[in-house]
């Protein structure tokens, strides 16, 4: 049975929500499915012979591209080849339910933050309308901190405060560490998801990196947008206003063909370290000597991975960065890690040399 949570919201596991589907609820309008795929062919591999009947509303993928069939004439728009973020559909008895699909596995590689906008929003909208469950496989997990993730956001809780609450209803909640790990970031990103944030970027670059180490494919979804794409689609990228002129923004382009292959929003900071010292092999001396002038500056910029960095994407350890118009070597990558000349170690990394790249505003 599922556990109420706040009024008109539920958590529960899968055989909740094949009950709420299959017979129908006096209490739920709408669910939420977290499993680790978004058909609904999951519950009749679950349970053999349950059949749940459903009529798609649309399907939205990681790229932004969607398709949508809600006329019943089966037209559909063409799919994006990108992953999955979620399925809509009118499912169950009488097909009276709202049903979003996420697929997400329940591992704690798995990039929660990704999908907290929709989820967080079909909740809210699910609760002026109706009642929600949200639900996964145990319901112990996933649902339990997409549940933590709106307590925080919608009653300004912090982690410890919102998961404690989550237990007075449901005491068996235990949301893994990877997601545990990434709550505290939304809660520092202050309860949303802001991708221009230097935490955001640092966990990206962290979840492209394990998954490097662990053998996988790398998901080029998740890399940033590639800056050099014809304007009309770059403008989708950049934040303009209708009253005043967009804020100028640093810009990095190749020196010998002018394309741009970098903004300021893609560069990841770093903490400089002692300079040429760093390199040398000798004993530790005072640390008077290894003062830094504030002059200095390091040569190269380290980004994060853009998709115009096809050497990357093709899964290579290490390699040149060439300019995807001309070729031209902008620098290196190495998913073990590059020093700077200022002595940090950068992991992984995406280095571009400040001599091959011109700097402007755009």
């Amino acid at each position: 049975m599922p556990y109420l949570v706040r009024e008109h919201l539920f958590i529960g596991n899968i055989g909740d929500a094949a009950e709420v589907l299959q017979n129908g609820s006096n209490d739920i309008t709408h669910i939420l499915s977290v499993l680790s795929s978004a058909s609904i062919s999951f519950f009749t591999e679950w349970r053999s012979g349950l059949s749940i009947p459903t009529k798609e509303i649309r399907k939205v993928y990681v790229g932004g591209a969607e398709s949508e069939d809600v006329s019943g004439n089966g037209s559909k728009s063409s799919l994006s080849p990108d992953k999955l973020l979620y399925s809509l559909e009118y499912a169950g008895k009488d097909l009276k339910f709202v049903r979003m699909a996420v697929p997400m596995r329940d591992m704690e590689s798995e990039d929660l933050l990704d999908y907290l906008d929709v989820c967080l929003d079909f909740i809210e909208d699910s609760r002026k309308e109706g009642s929600v469950l949200v639900h996964c496989f145990a319901g112990v997990s996933r649902s339990a901190a997409i549940i933590t993730a709106y307590l925080m956001k919608s009653e300004q809780l912090s982690l410890d405060d919102a998961i404690e609450s989550l237990r007075q209803s449901c005491e068996s909640v235990c949301p893994n560490d990877g997601f545990l790990e990434q709550l505290k970031m939304f809660e520092e990103m202050g309860f949303k998801v802001d991708r221009a944030s230097p935490i955001y970027k640092r966990f990206r670059l962290k979840v492209l990196g394990d998954s490097y180490n662990r053998g996988e494919k790398i998901d080029g979804s998740k890399f940033g947008a590639d800056p050099g794409l014809p304007a009309e689609i770059l403008s989708s990228f950049v934040e303009a206003s209708t009253d005043k002129e967009p804020p100028r923004t640093p810009a990095y382009r190749c020196k010998k063909c002018r394309r741009l292959v970098a903004l300021q929003e893609n560069v990841l900071d770093h903490v400089p370290g002692e300079g040429e010292t760093c390199f040398e092999w000798h004993k530790r001396r005072s640390r008077n000597s290894f003062s830094r002038s504030d002059d200095e500056e390091c040569s190269s910029i380290f980004i994060e991975p853009l998709r115009w960095m096809t050497t990357v994407e093709e899964g290579g350890l290490e390699g040149k960065l060439l300019c995807a118009h001309c070729e031209a070597r902008l620098g290196y990558f190495n998913w073990s890690g590059i020093q700077c000349s200022c002595g940090s170690w950068i992991t992984p990394a995406f280095q571009l040399h400040k001599s091959r790249v011109d700097i402007s505003t755009i």
